[in-house]
């Protein structure tokens, strides 16, 4: 699993005071009417990496999961390590003791030592789709919803050509992977990739192509995000990203001006991260909203004593910090997630998806 989008204190700032205006509803109380503290029957067990290498991922997310007035009953948190041997251990020592799902592990490769070890759905914290099955769900943020929430605006603007630029490596790689058949249902002409470490080329790869098209989709965040946005920074081709950019301070960024990227509800994240804040003193990240949704997700079901493989597959969306969700029978997740527009240092809300 990469990396999940801290954003910086100052990047939600910015982004939330674009809400003034609704900043009554955005407060940890909010938060309450997702599940709120409300203990009910049931029973699971959130798996997170509190020892090993991974441990301090691990605290930050206990800390999310906790948020919200703690497990609760029937909702225990055990450490799956950072290894696939013990996650493995956690999870059988979780079903053994009458745990119905398993929310967690964070890792891919945990994930798939787990799901072959017990008998429980498991909904992970990974975003890697190839886990999906029909007792595995993924539920990380995945390039595929990236793609969705941004492309169906551009769909919405007439932008009906887009080219996907991106380092080499796995996000790059799944990103252009999946946004195929995003764009193929949504009428767009997605061009081959352009995988490249070299953003001086970026511009003149593009052109011999075809010419510039409508968009240019920028899926990492990650050191290559400035330089391949100053290539193309004065051309007629509006920029796309992904949520990733959200771990990024943008507004700033002169060559981003202009662009939409694909981002967590922004009331509803906003209010959870200030509340996370003022608990631990640090920014928190999408990774973390997820570990608060899978908690407040076995706390409705549990109420309604729905810990099941087709409670989670009920037909009606449930809502988090993140926004929207649902699940799907294939063990992949339809999420909804805000567009924002970067302004002159500022974020604007621009669009969103539904499910």
């Amino acid at each position: 699993m990469p990396d999940l989008l801290r954003p910086s204190r100052r990047r939600f700032l910015a982004l939330t005071t674009g809400f003034a205006g609704l900043a009554g509803c955005a407060s940890i109380d909010g938060l309450g009417e997702i599940g709120g503290t409300t203990e009910g029957p049931g029973k699971a067990a959130i798996l997170l990496p509190l020892t090993g290498e991974q441990a301090q991922l691990g605290k930050q997310l206990e800390a999310a999961v906790r948020l919200g007035g703690g497990p609760g009953i029937g909702i225990e948190i055990r450490d799956s390590g950072s290894s696939p041997d013990t996650a493995v251990i956690a999870a059988k020592a979780a079903e053994a003791a009458g745990a119905n799902i398993l929310i967690g592990p964070v890792f891919s490769a945990q994930t798939k030592t787990v799901a072959a070890a017990v008998n429980i759905p498991i909904v992970t914290l990974s975003n890697d789709t190839t886990l999906a099955d029909r007792n595995t769900f993924v539920f990380g943020v995945t390039p595929a919803q990236s793609a969705r929430a941004v492309f169906a605006l551009a769909a919405q603007r007439n932008i009906r050509e887009i080219a996907l630029v991106a380092p080499p490596g796995p996000l790059g790689a799944r990103s252009a992977a999946e946004a195929v058949p995003i764009a193929q249902a949504l009428g767009i002409t997605l061009r081959p990739p352009v995988i490249t470490d070299t953003p001086g080329t970026v511009l003149a790869e593009l052109q011999a192509g075809g010419g510039l098209p409508d968009g240019v989709y920028l899926p990492s965040a990650g050191a290559s995000l400035i330089p391949f946005a100053e290539a193309l920074a004065g051309q007629d081709t509006r920029i796309l990203g992904s949520t990733q950019w959200a771990a990024r301070d943008l507004e700033a960024v002169r060559a981003l001006r202009g662009a939409w990227f694909a981002a967590p509800d922004p009331l509803r994240f906003a209010a959870f991260t200030r509340a996370y804040e003022e608990q631990t003193g640090e920014p928190a990240g999408i990774i973390s909203g997820l570990a608060y949704d899978g908690a407040e997700l076995m706390r409705i079901l549990g109420q309604t004593g729905k810990q099941t493989r087709r409670g989670l597959t009920r037909k009606e969306s449930f809502t988090g910090v993140l926004g929207p969700y649902r699940f799907l029978s294939s063990g992949l997740v339809e999420r909804g997630l805000a567009v924002l527009e970067v302004g002159a240092g500022d974020i604007n809300l621009i669009g969103s998806t539904s499910i």
